[in-house]
């Protein structure tokens, strides 16, 4: 009998408890509930702060331990400056290039305005694939005027991707 997938949410909001942390969830758990007896953990960069600069830092460790043993990661942001946060690109420095070989990664970014929703491709997914993930199914960009409708999106769109997402 094969593992169960582990699904791994990273959260680059500098805030603790934020938007982006709650869109992360909820989209992880609704993978989880497409993908039968997957598992669901977190690294919540918010915590950490400037730790993730620290290379001797155990939190940010158990952050980095975290994402390696997952299978499938949600890897969320605010837009900030047409882009992904800081604090995510520093957390994801720490990473070597291809150390994310053979997961499936899911880029998600919240934002304001829709002319910011090409940076899910044109910045965001090419980090992840740096990093060595699969990127199979197209990153989501949501509006904050769409937070609110979000769980019902979530449902829909891993039913009709947890499948890709399961293969990597």
């Amino acid at each position: 009998m094969a593992a169960p997938v582990r699904i791994v949410t990273v959260v680059g909001n500098p805030r603790p408890a934020s938007r982006t942390h709650g869109l992360a969830r909820t989209l992880a758990a609704e993978i989880a509930n497409v993908l039968q007896g997957a598992t669901v953990g977190e690294a919540d960069l918010a915590l950490l702060g400037p730790r993730v600069l620290d290379q001797a830092d155990a939190g940010a460790a158990a952050a980095v331990g975290e994402v390696l043993a997952a299978d499938v990661l949600v890897v969320a942001s605010p837009t900030y400056k047409a882009t992904y946060s800081g604090l995510l690109k520093a957390f994801l420095d720490r990473l070597a290039t291809g150390s994310l070989a053979g997961k499936a990664a899911v880029p998600l970014l919240l934002g304001g305005a829709p002319n910011h929703q090409l940076a899910v491709d044109v910045h965001f997914t090419p980090l992840l694939l740096e990093l060595g993930a699969a990127v199979p199914v197209r990153g989501l960009f949501v509006l904050e005027s769409d937070v609110d409708g979000f769980a019902s999106f979530a449902a829909t769109w891993a039913t009709a991707n947890g499948a890709a997402l399961a293969r990597g």
